[in-house]
C-alpha cells in the first residue's frame, strides 16, 4: 500500500538558495553572503575547510558510520584518485532546482554535508532541502516514512519535481522504503519533467524500483556526502558526473578489465564479440541480489546487466551470481558488465578461488559475453553513466570496448560550474 497523506514534510527551507541576480564573477566569501548559506556553512567560509576538518577529523577508518559508499580507495588496495588543486575558484549562481533524498544511512557528519552542500550552491545547483541532512532514526536518515516522503511527494505532487534528485548517501536502509513509494506515478512525473535522479552503492534499490515500476531511467554517480563532502573530493569522478549529467551522447571506452580482475580480459565471450544494443540496468551486487524474486527487480528482455561491489569475498560474489541466476535473471539478457570489485582479498581455503574464477564460472552458466573494468563503483575517478536507457556496446582493435549510451534526460551544460564541487577555501 502506498501511503500518501502521513508522507508530507515540513519544506520551509525550499527557498533558501533563492536564485540572485549574474555572481558568475563572485568570490566565495560573497557567493556565500549572499545565498544565505546556513551558519555551519559561514563557519568553514570565515575558518577554511583545513581549519576546520583539523579541529574536527574526519576519520572514516574510526567512524561507527563507515559503509560502503566512502571507503577510501588506499583501504581497498586501489591506486589513488587524483587530487585537484588548491586554488580558491569562483561561483556562480544556483539555478538548478534540486532536491536530495536521504534513503540509507545517517551522515556521520554535519560539517561534512555542510561542505557538500557549499560546493553544489556554488557548481549551480539549488538545493530546496537541505535539511534533511540532519534527520536520523537509529542508523537511518530518518524514519522510513520520513526518507520514503523525500520521493513520495514528488509521486503525489506535494513537491514540484526537480530537474535533479540526489543521494545523500549509500549504506542500508532503501530496501524498508520501496513498498511506501508510488514508483509507476514517480517515474511518469520524471519522465514528464525531465528530473534525473543519481546515485549509487545502497540507492541502487530505489534506481532497480524506479525503472521496474516506472519505466525510468536514472544516473550511477557519485552522491552528496559520499564523494561532494570529502575534504578533497576526486576532481575526475567530479567531472565525469557533470559529464553524464550534460552530454545526451555519451561514450565510456575501456581498454582493460583490472578493476574487475587482473587475470581476466576485458571481453569474455566465445565467439567473436559483435555490437550489442540493449537497455543498461543493474548497480550494486549486493542490492540486485537481494532484490530477486521481488517486483522491484527490473525484468529486461534483451537487457545488459551492470554489477559492481566492494568488500566482498570471491565466493560471496559467486554465491550472490547464483541467486541471479537461478532466479532466472541472466535468461533473457544479452551481456553482463562488470565495474569495479574492489577490496575483495584471497580465499582462505585455496589462493586459486578468486574473482577471476568466479566470473568465468560465471560466463560457463550463462553463455553470456563478459565485459569487464566498467570505471564505476566503490573506488575513485568514477564514470557516472545511465541506467535505464539505451546502450550500445562494441569491442574494439585494443581489445577493449565501447559503451555509448543515448535515451536519458541531461542538463544544460552552462548551468553548471564544475570546479565548484571541489573547491577549497
Amino acid at each position: 500500500m502506498v501511503f500518501k497523506s502521513q508522507l508530507l514534510t515540513d519544506d520551509r527551507n525550499k527557498n533558501e538558495h533563492t536564485a540572485i541576480e549574474t555572481t558568475s564573477g563572485l568570490n566565495r566569501r560573497q557567493f556565500l553572503r549572499r545565498v544565505g548559506i546556513s551558519a555551519g556553512t559561514a563557519a568553514l567560509a570565515t575558518q577554511g575547510v583545513s581549519q576546520v576538518f583539523a579541529a574536527s577529523p574526519i576519520d572514516p577508518n574510526n567512524s561507527p558510520q563507515l559503509t560502503k559508499d566512502d571507503l577510501p580507495t588506499a583501504l581497498l588496495g586501489e591506486r589513488s584518485s587524483s587530487q585537484p588543486s588548491l586554488t580558491q575558484t569562483h561561483c556562480i549562481t544556483p539555478t538548478i532546482e534540486t532536491r536530495l533524498f536521504a534513503s540509507s544511512n545517517v551522515g556521520g557528519s554535519d560539517d561534512r554535508n555542510q561542505l557538500a552542500l557549499e560546493r553544489m550552491a556554488c557548481a549551480g545547483f539549488k538545493v530546496n532541502n537541505s535539511t534533511i541532512t540532519n534527520r536520523q532514526y537509529l542508523r537511518f536518515a530518518g524514519t522510513d516514512s520520513q526518507r520514503a516522503s523525500d520521493l513520495q511527494n514528488i509521486a503525489t505532487g506535494a513537491i514540484k519535481a526537480p530537474k535533479l534528485l540526489l543521494g545523500v548517501r549509500g549504506g542500508y536502509g532503501a530496501m524498508r522504503i520501496l513498498p511506501m513509494v508510488d514508483w509507476s506515478t514517480l517515474g511518469r512525473i520524471m519522465k514528464e519533467q525531465g528530473t534525473i535522479l543519481a546515485g549509487f552503492s545502497d540507492v541502487t534499490a530505489i534506481q532497480c524500483a524506479l525503472l521496474a515500476k516506472g519505466d525510468m531511467s536514472s544516473l550511477a554517480a557519485p552522491m552528496l556526502y559520499s564523494e561532494f563532502g570529502k575534504t578533497k573530493p576526486d576532481e575526475i569522478s567530479c567531472r565525469q558526473f557533470v559529464e553524464a549529467l550534460t552530454n545526451p551522447n555519451l561514450t565510456i571506452d575501456i581498454s582493460d578489465a583490472s578493476l574487475t580482475s587482473q587475470q581476466l580480459p576485458s571481453i569474455l565471450a566465445s565467439t567473436e564479440p559483435k555490437t550489442i544494443t540493449g537497455t543498461m540496468w543493474g548497480g550494486n551486487l549486493s542490492v540486485v541480489s537481494a532484490l530477486a524474486g521481488s517486483e522491484y527487480l527490473p525484468r529486461i528482455d534483451g537487457g545488459i546487466v551492470f554489477l559492481e561491489d566492494v568488500g566482498e569475498q570471491p565466493y560471496r560474489i559467486e554465491r550472490m551470481l547464483y541467486d541471479l541466476y537461478l532466479a532466472g535473471i541472466f535468461k533473457y539478457q544479452q551481456a553482463i558488465v562488470f565495474g569495479a570489485l574492489s577490496g575483495t582479498g584471497e580465499d582462505s581455503y585455496d589462493k586459486r578461488y578468486d574473482v577471476a574464477t568466479v566470473i568465468r564460472q560465471l560466463h560457463e552458466l550463462t553463455g553470456l559475453p563478459i565485459y569487464s573494468g566498467m570505471r564505476f563503483g566503490h573506488i575513485g575517478q568514477k564514470h557516472s553513466f545511465p541506467l535505464g536507457a539505451k546502450c550500445q556496446i562494441s569491442s574494439n582493435t585494443d581489445g577493449g570496448y565501447q559503451l555509448a549510451f543515448t535515451n536519458y534526460p541531461t542538463i544544460k551544460a552552462d548551468a553548471i560550474h564544475v570546479e565548484g564541487l571541489w573547491q577549497t577555501i
